[in-house]
Order: structure tokens, then C-alpha cells, then sequence
């Protein structure tokens, strides 16, 4: 069972799928439009999430590797599962100089009735990479596989899982297909929503939930450097290289699911085209720098390049797809 499947997915270096993604694109500067102050940088959620970490991350790379002449504040603007961020910026309309990270939730939390604002609203800019989703657990939780946890939950389906979106949206979602997969009532999961990924682990660290839906780059740093967290396994079809190898897909567990989240970055509706095409040069030339590189690497991120024109289809094409998926978990309100 597969609720997301990618355009495009290759780990392998962006100067490639830069090639076959956008013929004669140019990896300099090229002249133009350019900034003139500094880029407000929205992460529509609480530090910690994948919203956050994409947009820290990639304004980390930016500035690092000198590729623009302004700097990318990131911004935390949390609440509604990202709709209080996204209200805003669709009152920013024409402005240039605003961008802000984007995945699942913007077509899931409209879908679901929890946001007048959709992906319609807003200018697409770049899809960039797809991360794998993930089930985690405090190292010292009773469960030690995804089975345990499943089989705990057939026993009490009371059991609360957390997750970093709102109800109805992305690690909701994530979780009640996995539930759905494996046999259960996926109507029945307890699912507790956070102001972001960071809030939900904070929460299971805690000890007031039994496990965290999420995508496994935002949490990669609690697994494999801190030990605070495990992984019971990710949804993926094949298992991640490096300091994440040991993590088993849930596949080998006996659950045939997999879940890509996809993320990118947007603008305010109808932003000048020279500045979307100044901006899409930008993430292109930052996906061939070596920071970029070794920082997708490192978060177990997969480049998923796509330029605006390709995004925005895509995104029409996930507003289909994400439509039939809450109408089965009977989540559907638009």
C-alpha cells in the first residue's frame, strides 16, 4: 500500500537531476531581479519539525555556501496545523521577498476543513526532497518493533500516538494508513496533535504519549547522535544508508506500506515571475553545493527537485490523491 509515491527520487548529486530537470539551466548567478533586503523565511510551526528543519537547513546552505546577496531569516509562525502562517502570507500577495517551507499539510488541512487557504493561494517556487516516514519511541519503550506497537494497539486502540500536524493532515494520515495497512481500525487511532515535530518528541520524552508519527530527517539527530529516540521503522522501500542503515522498513516487518513526505518551498500568490525564476536558480545551484549535499545526507533526505511549473502540477495531482485517501479514513470536509 503506497499514499504517496514521488515524481522523482534520486540520491544522487543534484548537478545530475539538475541536467535532467531543467535543460540549460544555468548553475551561476544569472542577471536580474535579485533581492534587495533580507528573505522572510516562514516555517508555519514551532522550532523542531520538518517545516523548521527545511527551512534552517536550507538557509543554512544558502548563506554558507555564498549564493545570495541577502540573508533567509527563518521565522517560526505555528498554530492550526500551519493555517495561521498560511493566512497571513496570502494576504502578502505580489511580495517577492517572502517564501516559506511547505509539504503534505497544505493540501491536507484544507481537505480535512481546517484552513480556507489551499495550495491555490499561493505561488509555487521548488519541490526539493521527499523524507521518509517513521514511527518513534523512547529508548526505553516496551516496544521494540513495529509489531509490538501494533499489536499493543490492537489490545487498546486508546493507546495516543503524537504527530507535529494537525488532525486530518500529515503525520495523521501517515500513521492511520499504517494502521489501515496492518489490519486495524484506522478511524480508532488516538492520534494527539503538536505545534510541530519538536513539541510532539519533547512530549514523548515525556512520557505522555506511547509513540511519535514523523518524518525521520527531523528526527535523525535523536536517533543516531543523542540515542534518546528509536526508530520502529520507516516507511520506505528499501532501508537508508549510513548512521540510519539498522532501521528496518516496515516491508521486513510484515507491513507492505510506504509513505513519502515531500517538501518545498512556496511564495505569496502571484509573485513576479522574474522573482520565481531568480529563486528556482537559487535551490537549483544550492542543491549542486557540497553543503547541501552533505546536509541532506545527513538528515537521510532524498532530492526530489521540482521546478515551479512541474510543483504546481504535482501539488494539483496530490489534492486528488490526498482527497480519496481522507474520504477513506472518513476525514474528508472540503
Amino acid at each position: 500500500m503506497t499514499i504517496f509515491s514521488g515524481i522523482l527520487k534520486k540520491r544522487t548529486s543534484a548537478s545530475l537531476l539538475a541536467a535532467l530537470l531543467l535543460p540549460g539551466a544555468t548553475l551561476a548567478a544569472e542577471p536580474g531581479w535579485q533581492p534587495s533586503r533580507a528573505i522572510e523565511y516562514i516555517a508555519p510551526a514551532n522550532p523542531g519539525g520538518g517545516w523548521d528543519t527545511l527551512a534552517r537547513t536550507t538557509a543554512r546552505v544558502i548563506m554558507q555556501e555564498q549564493l545570495s546577496p541577502q540573508s533567509f531569516a527563518t521565522i517560526n509562525v505555528p498554530g492550526g496545523g500551519g493555517a495561521v502562517a498560511w493566512a497571513q502570507i496570502a494576504r502578502d500577495r505580489h511580495n517577492d521577498h517572502k517564501l516559506f517551507a511547505t509539504s503534505p499539510p497544505l493540501i491536507l488541512v484544507p481537505l480535512a476543513g481546517m484552513s480556507r487557504y489551499d495550495h491555490e493561494d499561493f505561488t509555487p517556487i521548488a519541490r526539493l526532497i521527499t523524507d521518509s516516514a517513521t514511527v518513534l519511541v523512547r529508548k526505553d519503550s516496551p516496544y521494540q518493533t513495529l509489531n509490538d506497537l501494533l499489536d499493543a494497539l490492537r489490545e487498546n486502540p486508546r493507546l495516543s500516538i503524537g504527530g507535529g500536524s494537525a488532525p486530518g493532515s500529515l503525520h495523521h494520515v501517515s500513521f492511520a494508513g499504517l494502521a489501515l495497512a496492518a489490519g486495524l481500525n484506522a478511524r480508532e487511532v488516538n492520534y494527539v496533535s503538536y505545534s510541530g515535530g519538536g513539541e510532539a518528541i519533547i512530549s514523548l520524552l515525556g512520557g505522555h504519549i506511547e509513540a511519535v508519527s514523523a518524518g525521520i530527517g527531523e528526527s535523525s539527530g535523536q536517533i543516531a547522535e543523542s540515542g534518546q529516540l528509536r526508530a520502529l521503522g520507516i516507511a520506505a522501500e528499501e532501508r537508508l544508508p549510513g548512521t540510519l542503515a539498522d532501521i528496518p522498513t516496515y516491508k521486513e516487518q510484515g507491513v507492505d506500506y510506504t509513505f513519502d513526505i515531500w517538501r518545498g518551498v512556496m511564495g505569496p500568490k502571484e509573485m513576479p515571475a522574474d522573482a520565481v525564476a531568480y529563486y528556482q536558480n537559487l535551490y537549483v545551484r544550492m542543491m549542486n553545493s557540497e553543503g547541501w549535499q552533505q546536509a541532506r545526507d545527513q538528515l537521510a533526505w532524498t532530492d526530489a527537485y521540482l521546478d515551479s511549473q512541474q510543483f504546481g502540477i504535482f501539488l494539483d495531482q496530490q489534492k486528488k490523491q490526498f482527497g480519496r485517501v481522507l474520504a477513506e479514513l472518513g476525514l474528508l470536509k472540503q
